[in-house]
């Protein structure tokens, strides 16, 4: 009786192992398609393309500006980058950390932010950190 508990033990430990593996590599395919996305939305903002930029977010997204003004929902955003007209400033955020909550489909992502005015030239005439919640809202 004794090995056959031991024997159950180890079915047991086995298959948490599997599992914890099989969260990781979740986790890890999570972190990538949100890197991905993000570097999507980076050239969609340094080509000043508002229509992809915006594609990525949820229709109740909330967006809060440099300046500290809260927009609610992606027409309020999209009013805010139409209101700046001909603007010339993008920027590009550059995530340090990506946190995967799969139990609830939710990710943290933070990093820093620059922005850019080409009639200034290369280098950033602004910057700072971000954060952003992302969400399995479309189910990937």
């Amino acid at each position: 009786m004794h090995l056959h508990h031991q024997a159950g033990i180890a079915k047991m430990s086995c298959l948490i192992l599997f599992l914890m593996m099989v969260s990781w590599a979740t986790a890890q395919d999570d972190r990538q398609q949100i890197q991905n996305i993000r570097e999507a939305s980076n050239q969609a903002l340094q080509s000043y393309d508002h229509e992809k930029v915006l594609s990525f977010l949820t229709d109740d997204a909330l967006t809060t500006v440099s300046n500290g003004t809260l927009l609610s929902g992606k027409e309020a955003l999209r009013k805010f980058i139409l209101a700046a007209g001909n603007n010339k400033m993008y920027w590009i955020r550059t995530p340090v950390t990506v946190e995967i909550n799969q139990r609830l489909g939710l990710a943290w992502e933070n990093g820093a932010w620059k922005g850019y005015d080409p009639e200034k030239g290369k280098d950033p005439v602004v910057g700072g950190n971000y954060a952003a919640m992302w969400t399995k809202a479309s189910g990937q």
